[in-house]
């Protein structure tokens, strides 16, 4: 009877691990999990306890069929665990009463599939394969967070930090990478965090800085880009001046003068770079402490420009960072009145006809005195005669000084004032008979 109740023992032991009563399994039907981190599926069995011989558990990978399930953990030692599964799969180092959890870390997206756990008491083999979860894998969409100031000053120091707190300190370590023009020189490293030396300049305001992570478990890579906030003090200041209908006109520095037509309308628009934006304003002549601006903002406007807009404005840019000061003259070109404009065109055609006539006068004269100089007194159409040569010049030098001997009361100096011509025309003698000789004498008469 004895003996009969021992060769039922086996088969009283295995029907007692087919109660699910006494072999019951807690177990999620399903878990999620992002590539590239860990995970740990809560796992918790009952089973009866009067017996003290080990329990060991084996996890597995469901396969196709029995042959293919994948053994990835087991805390029986000597256990061949499938290859890509060794260092990444674990059951609980100290584990507590009925506690069969899977932790997984480094989760690729081969991990994907149905587990179900399997348990060996006494090499008794029972498989809770009615009882299996699902572990679905999906990609990677965390990103790094990335630690910084709110504001980054020009010019100084700061440490920037970039970790990801949501990955597993048991996973093999991240590679970290900087992206930025700005970068100075690489900061603390932890295995989930890595910082930089950050000193910026005005140019790298509004500039990008990335941190990338890369997963080399899982292939998987995740960044995070930010906008560079750095603040500095006003630069490249400068009024652009806009006169009527013109171009604008730049200016940089300080000038001495503008020259701006009469009644032109004036635009004076300042500018300065800087973050946060300066406070611009205007200033008639400079810009004394207690002074009251005529613009609150960088544009000043001269509807139409006059004596009273004459003299000097000063742009004022005030900022946290450094203030400083522009400014400028302006000075009126005057425009000439039309009535004005008349008046100078009628006295200089005024002059110039006089000037015209007088010239014209001078030509007249000198012509009308040269005409009646040359006047010749009578022609001595009638000299005739047969006298000799000798009588003709005798007869002309006696007609010449007895001519002067009427007028002896004329000074010598008249005489040379007044210059007269006499024209003579003789006749060639016409043949005649001999007869006696006879002397003829023709009148003479000279006029002045």
């Amino acid at each position: 009877m004895l003996l009969r109740s021992l060769l039922l023992l086996p088969v009283l032991w295995e029907g007692l691990l087919t109660q699910h009563w006494r072999y019951r399994l807690d177990l999620p039907e399903s878990v999620t999990v992002k590539e590239g981190l860990c995970v740990l599926v809560p796992c918790q069995f009952f089973y009866p306890s009067t017996f003290l011989e080990p329990l060991y558990m084996f996890w597995f990978q469901k396969g196709v069929d029995m042959n293919d399930d994948l053994l990835v953990a087991t805390n029986k030692p000597q256990q061949k665990l499938q290859e890509r599964a060794r260092g990444r799969f674990f059951l609980p180092r100290d584990p507590q009463p009925n506690n069969c959890s899977l932790t997984i870390i480094d989760v690729n997206r081969w991990d994907s599939g149905m587990y179900f756990l399997q348990m060996e008491k006494r090499s008794r083999i029972y498989s809770f394969q009615n009882q299996m979860f699902s572990l679905k894998v999906t990609a990677l969409t965390h990103t790094p967070n990335i630690l910084i100031p709110e504001t980054l000053e020009s010019g100084r120091p700061s440490n920037v930090i970039c970790s990801v707190p949501w990955a597993c300190e048991r996973s093999m370590a991240p590679t970290f990478s900087w992206m930025s023009a700005a970068l100075s020189s690489m900061g603390p490293r932890t295995h989930l965090s890595l910082g930089i030396n950050l000193t910026p300049w005005p140019q790298d305001h509004g500039t990008s800085l990335t941190c990338q992570v890369y997963f080399p478990a899982a292939g998987a890579t995740v960044e995070r880009t930010v906008q560079l906030n750095v603040t500095y003090a006003p630069r490249d200041v400068a009024i652009s001046v806009f006169q009527g209908n013109s171009t604008a006109l730049r200016i940089l520095q300080s000038t001495s003068s503008l020259p701006i037509l009469q009644g032109e309308a004036l635009l004076l628009l300042c500018s300065a770079d800087s973050n946060p934006p300066a406070d611009l304003s205007w200033f008639r002549g400079p810009a004394a402490p207690n002074a009251t601006p005529i613009s609150s903002t960088g544009i000043l406007e001269l509807p139409r420009v006059g004596a009273a807009e004459e003299g000097e404005f000063t742009c004022q840019i005030q900022h946290p960072l450094g203030s400083r000061n522009i400014s400028l003259r302006v000075s009126m070109v005057y425009k000439l009145e039309p009535r004005a404009n008349m008046v100078t065109g009628v006295i200089k055609g005024a002059a110039i006809v006089a000037l015209l006539s007088l010239c014209l006068c001078l030509i007249c004269r000198v012509k009308t005195h040269g005409k009646k100089a040359a006047q010749p007194v009578h022609h001595l159409d009638n000299v005739v005669g047969s006298g000799s040569k000798a009588h003709r010049h005798q007869f002309w030098a006696d007609s010449l000084s007895g001519h002067r001997g009427h007028d002896d009361t004329s000074s010598v100096s008249e005489e040379r004032q007044e210059l007269h011509y006499a024209f003579l025309r003789f006749h060639k003698p016409k043949p005649q008979q001999q007869e006696d000789a006879s002397t003829e004498y023709s009148e003479i008469k000279v006029h002045k």
